[in-house]
């Protein structure tokens, strides 16, 4: 079953956005594709384009404890034993807001057994001539403090050479490492001299990434960007301002079907399992709202 889409659009650019998890369906720049789509029927696959609070990535065995309490949020990785994504890639975001290329949804987490406190969540979603701008603001409705973290979640296509052939800029001095079977930290690494070392431009090649990176080289007006280009010409760019201290990047291999099909870049206020470590974890308290944003744009 499809959610109610919202399609937008500004000079060359275009996007439909799904109310299903809040998600960028589609993102095109003069008819060619920025983003891996997916259909307008069922299941997201792969999580792409959807809105990850109220924590990115994985939650060991999804447990926690905050303020003195104990949580358990539900296993949706059995095969690592994981919360995934948080609470919100699969509920339905209402329309607050929509003109001819912006448009706004938002809903609702509450209080429960896997999360002390309610929120409420709004993205906006907004073309012009430098491309689609984005902005996730979140408010603690509750009446306890409560951790929080999020991420978007597109895949980027640079073009229509395969994967391997886009040359990838990734402006991080440092990665977390993981365990090879639960995709959990193992503790933190330096690039240098390492195949994560992309600070300078260069072909992905056979290079496998599923990994978070810090230690973030920003312009002077706090933003950074990941860029990938395609031999033929192409390309794209995510930028994110400084609300976002990690980047998590995956090269979308699958052990089978369709593989390496877009490079997901996902900027992240906190990295993996951080309920449980506590880094880079953003405190709400209630009454108080946290902003985030990042722009998707076309190279060519």
């Amino acid at each position: 079953m499809s959610g109610t889409e919202h399609n937008i659009e500004f000079g060359p650019y275009s996007a439909i956005i799904t109310a299903r998890g809040g998600a960028l369906r589609e993102l095109r720049h003069q008819g060619r594709d920025l983003v891996v789509s997916f259909a307008a029927e069922g299941a997201i696959p792969d999580y792409r384009g959807v809105i990850c609070a109220p924590w990115p990535n994985r939650l060991a065995d999804g447990r926690y404890s905050y303020a003195g309490r104990s949580y358990q949020a539900a296993i949706n990785e059995p095969e690592r034993g994981a919360a995934l994504h948080g609470l919100v890639t699969a509920a339905e975001w209402e329309l607050r807001e929509k003109s001819g290329h912006s448009v706004t949804l938002g809903c609702s987490v509450e209080a429960s057994g896997a999360y002390p406190a309610g929120l409420e969540l709004t993205v906006t979603y907004s073309l012009d001539a430098d491309g689609l701008h984005s902005a996730v603001r979140t408010l603690n409705a509750g009446t306890g403090p409560a951790p929080y973290g999020i991420c978007p979640h597109p895949y980027l296509v640079a073009g229509p050479s395969p994967l391997d052939e886009w040359t990838l800029e990734l402006p991080a001095e440092e990665f977390m490492a993981v365990s090879a079977d639960r995709l959990l930290p193992q503790g933190m690494r330096r690039v240098d001299g390492h195949e994560f070392d992309f600070r300078a431009a260069r072909p992905l090649g056979a290079v496998r990434i599923d990994h978070a990176f810090t230690g973030i080289i920003r312009g002077q007006d706090g933003r950074a960007a990941v860029r990938v280009l395609d031999p033929a010409g192409t390309g794209v760019e995510l930028e994110w301002d400084s609300s976002w201290p990690w980047v998590q990047v995956h090269t979308a291999d699958k052990p089978t079907g369709k593989d390496r099909l877009g490079l997901a870049v996902e900027p992240m206020t906190c990295p993996p399992d951080a309920f449980n470590s506590g880094t880079d974890l953003v405190h709400l308290h209630p009454g108080e709202s946290h902003r985030a944003g990042w722009t998707i744009r076309a190279l060519s």
